[in-house]
């Protein structure tokens, strides 16, 4: 390449101004001005170098062709199926704490004991008044079976035998009476011994030995048992996605719209997927007007016990059935205000912009339901600068490796 740089000749020694003289003022600024003028001349060049910049180099890939099922993805909370708060149901000093907080009772374990002797004693009693009502229920019917004979021997008057008749009639309403505060009093001994009602896991003690407990309006919260498998999960449900979940369900089940069954999958903190699976098993029977939308449950086995009540969790619920779809990293789509588009890279490296309906989003890949052929090069990495017409340098890859289709 030719250089265009360069340098002015050389000034013989006898020309060379006296810098230091005054009278070579005028000479010193017509030198300058000539040197001036020649470097000036000389940064020009006689030719322009015209350098095209490189293309852009960006990474292209096929669509996916999967079969690929939809799934909606909603936030909720788990609940235990079953939640007790144990209370006292009969007033007395607590005896004894039968249990270890936070361990796991079964149904009918045997968690408190209040002094049992006071129920004990009002038994006793409710027996003995039984005793008495019985015998009295005796006497009064050997008194009417002789007013009957002394009735056909007309020994006595009718009202007479009317009054035995009622007699034994009162005498068995005591008894009846009795033997209903027997039963009372054995129910209350009973309720001194406070059984787990459900199996699950217990919480802590709130009262300890020697407190007063109390039954009643205002019973005393002993402590509270939730049941640990299964689990509920409860989320909110848009009123169009009800709408889908009831028609697919109209498909697939001869009509009926019921979404009982309809697969569900759960995750918790930390976790990556939806590793739980389960099923709705509640649907609410009408629409919360202040939210519009629809509540949903789903159940799920929890025999680990990783999950419990009040956790924070993430429930998808099958949207579709399995079906053959196009799939590209959701990052390849673009927006261009309320259109999607992708660039599409042609046989001779030329970019065309290519508008497209994308569908629902799997995992980190998005379906896209119009504008892509399964032959189509799509730009997956690079696609920031990109204009219609430029040429781009592409290099190939496969959406099926794993820096594809993240």
């Amino acid at each position: 390449m030719e250089e265009n740089t360069c340098f002015p000749a050389p000034i013989p020694p006898g020309q060379r101004p006296n810098l230091a003289a005054p009278a070579a003022g005028p000479a010193l600024r017509r030198l300058t001005i000539t040197l001036a003028l020649a470097l000036t001349g000389c940064d020009s060049p006689s030719e322009s170098a015209t350098v095209s910049a490189p293309p852009p180099k960006v990474k292209i890939a096929q669509p996916l062709q999967r079969q690929t099922t939809e799934w909606d993805e909603y936030t909720g909370r788990v609940e235990a199926v079953n939640a007790v708060d144990v209370r006292a149901r009969v007033s007395g000093y607590l005896d004894k704490v039968n249990f270890t907080a936070g361990a796991k009772v079964g149904k009918g374990d045997l968690l408190f004991q209040i002094d049992p002797r006071p129920f004990k004693a009002q038994l006793n009693y409710a027996v003995a008044e039984l005793e008495r009502a019985k015998t009295k229920r005796d006497l009064a019917k050997n008194d009417l079976a002789r007013a009957e004979n002394l009735l056909r021997a007309k020994a006595i008057s009718t009202e007479e035998y009317d009054a035995r008749n009622k007699g034994l009639r009162e005498a068995d309403a005591a008894v009846n009476s009795a033997e209903a505060n027997v039963y009372t009093a054995k129910l209350n001994l009973d309720y001194t011994e406070i059984r787990a009602p459900i199996a699950g896991r217990i919480g802590r003690e709130r009262v300890t030995a020697g407190n007063l407990v109390n039954a009643g309006g205002e019973a005393t919260l002993l402590t509270t048992i939730v049941s640990t498998d299964p689990v509920y999960v409860y989320v909110d449900a848009d009123e169009q996605s009800v709408l889908k979940y009831r028609r697919q369900s109209q498909r697939l089940n001869n009509g009926s719209a019921d979404l009982k069954g309809t697969p569900a999958q759960l995750a918790v903190a930390g976790e990556t997927g939806f590793p739980h699976q389960g099923r709705l098993d509640y649907v609410a029977p009408s629409e919360d007007p202040a939210t519009g939308t629809v509540s949903l449950r789903g159940v799920f086995a929890n025999p680990d016990e990783l999950l419990s009540p009040g956790f924070f969790a993430r429930m998808r619920v099958q949207g579709s059935a399995a079906y053959a779809a196009t799939l590209l990293p959701d990052r390849a789509i673009g927006a261009d205000q309320a259109q999607r588009f992708v660039w599409v890279v042609n046989p001779d490296n030329r970019i065309s912009y290519r508008q497209v309906t994308p569908g629902a989003r799997i995992g980190q890949l998005r379906v896209i339901r119009e504008g892509l052929q399964a032959d189509d090069w799509v730009v997956v990495e690079g696609a920031q600068k990109l204009k219609p017409g430029i040429t781009v340098a592409p290099e190939r890859i496969s959406l099926d490796q794993p820096q594809g289709a993240l």
